[in-house]
């Protein structure tokens, strides 16, 4: 008889946060979504046969979603998160890239010039400046 998933594995719950749009006010918001990372083993369990060491040789760690819905932090309604990643290969997370990155390159790939920075930006007019004198 094989042996159950859960004998090649040792799990334990892990939050990490993503950025979803809620579908029904269309603003994006960060979510903090609970995953279960399973890790896979040293060794195989006892009483594994050919067939389970065959398989045990394939195995590589990976997250599974534990969250379907979250609710909108700005209109508090719930919605469903979408299912295409309810299942990540932690080999696999290490190489992406994070978004400051992304954006950088997006940017540079479509001809955008970078965001100056924010000192080049120009002087503010002087009634912006001065010292209200308070109410009267």
């Amino acid at each position: 008889m094989a042996l159950d998933e859960r004998a090649f594995f040792s799990e334990k719950p892990e939050t990490r946060s993503a950025k979803y749009q809620c579908p029904k006010c269309r603003r994006p918001s960060d979510y903090s979504i609970r995953w279960g990372r399973r890790s896979k083993r040293d060794r195989p369990p006892a009483g594994a046969d050919e067939g389970d060491r065959a398989k045990f040789a394939k195995l590589r760690d990976y997250l599974l979603r534990l969250d379907d819905e979250v609710n909108c932090k700005v209109c508090g309604k719930k919605f469903e998160i979408p299912s295409q990643h309810s299942l990540m290969f932690v080999d696999q997370l290490a190489g992406l890239p994070n978004d400051e990155d992304l954006e950088r390159e997006i940017a540079t790939a479509s001809g955008e010039a970078e965001p100056a920075p924010e000192s080049s930006k120009p002087p503010l007019p002087a009634r912006f400046t001065r010292k209200s004198s308070g109410w009267k």
